[in-house]
């Protein structure tokens, strides 16, 4: 088996843990190699010896007989780590060196030595998450146009803006907002669960549609079929205003329009059972956490 390890740094805090994880993989006699800015971060920790066989610095020069991408870090790496992975449909997973770490397989503390046992001997799924694809004439030159959490269309500026919006060619009302986002059931539980928008299990066919603080007060998050083609367009009177694709952005123009839908291939995420999401919600959302259920329990 052979794994690319993803990450975007190594620094004092996740040390130890990278030791142990890298380590093991030499002691189970597995083949790995790794992206260019977590090898330069591993030699600034004298861990240099423990790269690997490869590095790599982008989806060009991945070797072709990578299994499986390992991300290395928090949900921001995990989301960087589809750049790599692109259409190639190598299965990634996740091993928490961040925060929350919604998306990991792995959870905070843990070196991953665990789920990398797992994989190393079969033990596991591959669920296939729906991606979203940007296009448009007014996005900048080598902006990724692939998001797997959300993408999203909002000011620069304190100015509202006016965001009108298509779907399959039908005018919906126009948004008064600070931005609009459009979500996947993967991102359901990212930003979009900020916005109000609902928890939605990954493997649904659909999107959301939801307006960051409107000024209209009577609308609400939209949910769509993810066949729809939805297209946006921005007045901002001038004011600058930005497009975002999961964790990469760039600024836009006046007038620019846009057409988001369903990317034509999937991300492939390394699972360990169907009840792995909903034990996320209970274990890194709080999902129904309440104190009195504490309570009536003494």
């Amino acid at each position: 088996m052979h794994f690319a390890l993803y990450g975007r740094s190594c620094g004092p805090d996740v040390e130890n843990r990278m030791r142990v994880l890298l380590e093991h993989l030499s002691l189970r006699g597995v083949r790995h190699s790794c992206y260019c800015a977590l090898a330069a971060g591993l030699r600034e920790r004298g861990l240099g010896e423990l790269i690997g066989e490869t590095v790599f610095s982008s989806a060009a020069d991945l070797p072709g007989d990578v299994d499986i991408i390992l991300s290395l870090g928090g949900d921001g790496t995990f989301l960087s780590s589809m750049t790599i992975a692109g259409d190639s449909g190598i299965p990634v997973a996740g091993i928490n060196f961040g925060r929350l770490g919604f998306l990991a397989s792995a959870g905070s503390g843990d070196s991953g030595c665990g789920i990398v046992d797992r994989m190393i001997d079969g033990d596991y799924g591959v669920e296939r998450r729906s991606l979203l694809q940007v296009s448009g004439g007014g996005l900048p030159s080598g902006f990724y146009p692939y998001a797997l959490n959300e993408i999203t269309l909002q000011r620069s500026e304190p100015y509202m803006i006016g965001i009108e919006v298509s779907i399959d060619g039908m005018r919906i009302p126009t948004y008064w907002a600070d931005g609009l986002l459009i979500a996947t059931p993967t991102g359901s539980t990212a930003y979009s669960l900020s916005l109000g928008g609902p928890v939605v299990v990954p493997d649904s066919s659909v999107f959301i549609i939801s307006p960051m603080a409107p000024h209209n007060l009577n609308v609400r998050p939209l949910i769509i079929p993810d066949t729809s083609v939805i297209e946006v367009a921005i007045r901002s009177g001038g004011h600058r205003t930005m497009i975002s694709a999961d964790n990469r952005s760039a600024d836009i123009g006046e007038g620019t329009r846009v057409t988001v839908r369903r990317a034509p291939f999937t991300l492939s995420c390394v699972t360990f059972g169907r009840e792995g999401f909903f034990a996320a919600l209970n274990e890194k959302l709080l999902w129904g956490e309440d104190r009195r259920n504490e309570i009536n329990k003494e």
